[in-house]
């Protein structure tokens, strides 16, 4: 990926900071972008330091007007955008259909949903602009993207409402040399898993491979989407999920 440009939103733990690191390795500049610019900081020093040619922007991807100060400042930084993956989200507590808050179902819509249509707005808009072919796009759906599991409406509303946007965004842009998919993991040895963990609302590994995902994984499955070699994979939601979706 020499001479290429990445975006990584949510980057600052998780599968968007293996995801960063991977892309940086493989060759490409890139911007981190999150919350948390003492993470976010951290990170860029650490690659930087191991030579890797990296920076990082502060921005809350539900802001519209920081999503595009995000695109703006990678093309200053950089001069151009190749590959964006769009990882920003969030798991709510189990709550039945009947019971979730609106406000709870407004703020999940809001970080999984409505954030990556911004990401991707603008994300989109820059690759136009620039012209050519070999751009990439990849969002990080879910599991819940793909099936359902009782106590989840919001978070799985979002996710299937994520690859609503993936397959649309991707039949626009096929033939305009941008392809669009998204990875859908299942359970992910992150900061999100082991908070679940912690409250009860995990308890054991039901994947079919008898184990929980590492993020390198799936942070792998994202760079070969951005791939040549993934040249013919258009509007696709890649279940990384040990199994479970085939049970």
């Amino acid at each position: 990926m020499q001479g290429k440009v990445a975006l990584v939103a949510g980057a600052t733990s998780g599968i968007g900071e293996v995801t960063a690191r991977m892309f940086a390795k493989a060759g490409a500049s890139v911007m981190l972008a999150g919350r948390r610019e003492n993470l976010l900081r951290e990170i860029t020093e650490d690659l930087n330091t191991k030579g890797y040619h990296t920076a990082y922007a502060v921005c809350d991807v539900t802001d519209e007007e920081q999503v595009k100060a995000l695109i703006d400042r990678t093309v200053e930084v950089f001069g151009r955008l190749d590959y964006a993956y769009n990882n920003a989200g969030i798991m709510p507590d189990d709550v039945e259909t009947a019971f979730v808050e609106s406000s709870e179902w407004d703020r999940v819509m809001n970080v999984n949903l409505r954030s990556v249509f911004l990401c991707m707005k603008y994300e989109l808009q820059q690759m136009l602009q620039q012209g050519g072919e070999g751009y990439a796009i990849v969002n990080c759906s879910s599991i819940g993207g793909l099936i359902g599991m009782p106590g989840r409406a919001a978070y799985h509303a979002s996710k299937h409402g994520l690859m609503g946007l993936t397959k649309c965004a991707a039949l626009e842009y096929a033939t305009r040399g941008i392809r669009i998919n998204a990875v859908c993991p299942a359970t992910i040895e992150t900061p999100m898993v082991e908070k679940m963990r912690e409250v009860g609302a995990i308890t054991e590994v039901i994947e079919p491979i008898g184990r929980v995902g590492k993020p390198e994984e799936v942070a792998s499955t994202v760079l070969w989407l951005c791939s040549p070699s993934a040249g013919y994979i258009i509007g696709q939601g890649i279940a990384v999920d040990g199994g479970y979706t085939i049970k």
